[in-house]
C-alpha cells in the first residue's frame, strides 16, 4: 500500500490559501466573490517560482500576457494542468484567471480532505435538513503557516517568495480582516499586506528573474481580483 502523504507536506500556494480562507468550522469560505481568481492567481504565482511561465510588458486593462516557458512534466497535477492551459494558447492575465480557477475550489478542498488536514462532516438537522461542513482535521500547518505571516506583517520579517505571494493574493481577495481565526488588521499589517499585494517583496525575496515575474504575476492577479471584488459590490 502506497504511504499516504502527511498532513502539510507539498502543498502549493493555492492549498495554503484555500487553508486560510475556509472558515474554521468549516461552514463557509470567505473571499467566495473572488475565489477563482484568487486561486487562478496562486497557481500562475507558483508556475513562475518554477520557471515555467513569463510575461510580457504589454497591456494594463486585463494584465499582461502570459507565455509557457520549458519541458518536462511538473511535480504536481494541479500545476500540469494549470501550465497545459497555458500552452493551449496566448492570454493576459485575466481571462487566464478565469480559466484556471473556474470550480478550482472544490478541486483543492478535495485534495486537502485527501491530505488529512480538512475532513468531510455530513449534518442533518431536525432530521430533515442536510448540510456539510469541511472543518480543520490536523491544526499545525495551518498554525505554522500564520505564525509565518504574522512574523511578516507585525514583525517586518522579510518574507520569502512563497509567503509574499500568499499575503498579496489574501490581501486581494478582500478576506483578510474576516478571517476565522483572525490574521492581524491594523494599520501597520494593512500597509505591509498592500505593498505585498503590489509586488513589492522585497531585495531579499526578489532577487532573481524568476521571483521578480512571480511577483509580477502575483500583483496582476490580485489587481484583477481587487477591481473585480469593486465591481460586485
Amino acid at each position: 500500500m502506497a504511504n499516504k502523504t502527511r498532513p502539510g507536506e507539498d502543498l502549493l500556494i493555492v492549498d495554503d490559501l484555500m487553508l486560510l480562507l475556509m472558515d474554521d468550522d468549516g461552514a463557509s469560505i470567505q473571499g467566495a466573490g473572488t475565489l477563482h481568481y484568487t486561486l487562478g492567481g496562486a497557481l500562475l504565482t507558483e508556475l513562475a517560482l518554477l520557471g515555467r511561465v513569463e510575461t510580457d510588458d504589454s497591456g494594463i486593462v486585463n494584465g499582461p500576457k502570459v507565455f509557457p516557458v520549458g519541458d518536462g512534466p511538473l511535480p504536481d497535477p494541479l500545476l500540469q494542468s494549470a501550465f497545459d492551459t497555458v500552452s493551449e494558447k496566448t492570454q493576459r492575465v485575466q481571462p487566464l484567471l478565469l480559466a484556471l480557477g473556474g470550480g478550482l475550489w472544490r478541486v483543492v478542498r478535495d485534495r486537502l480532505v485527501d491530505r488529512g488536514l480538512l475532513r468531510r462532516e455530513d449534518r442533518r438537522t431536525l432530521g430533515v435538513f442536510r448540510s456539510t461542513r469541511w472543518p480543520a482535521a490536523d491544526e499545525q500547518h495551518e498554525a505554522q503557516l500564520r505564525a509565518r505571516i504574522r512574523r511578516v506583517l507585525e514583525d517586518n520579517e522579510a518574507p520569502d517568495p512563497r509567503t509574499a505571494a500568499i499575503i498579496g493574493l489574501l490581501f486581494a481577495s478582500g478576506a483578510m480582516p474576516s478571517l476565522r481565526p483572525p490574521l492581524p488588521w491594523t494599520t501597520q499589517t494593512v500597509q505591509r499586506a498592500s505593498e505585498l499585494q503590489r509586488g513589492e517583496w522585497g531585495p531579499e525575496a526578489v532577487g532573481t528573474a524568476v521571483a521578480r515575474t512571480a511577483a509580477g504575476i502575483a500583483a496582476s492577479s490580485a489587481a484583477v481580483a481587487i477591481t473585480v471584488a469593486n465591481t460586485v459590490r
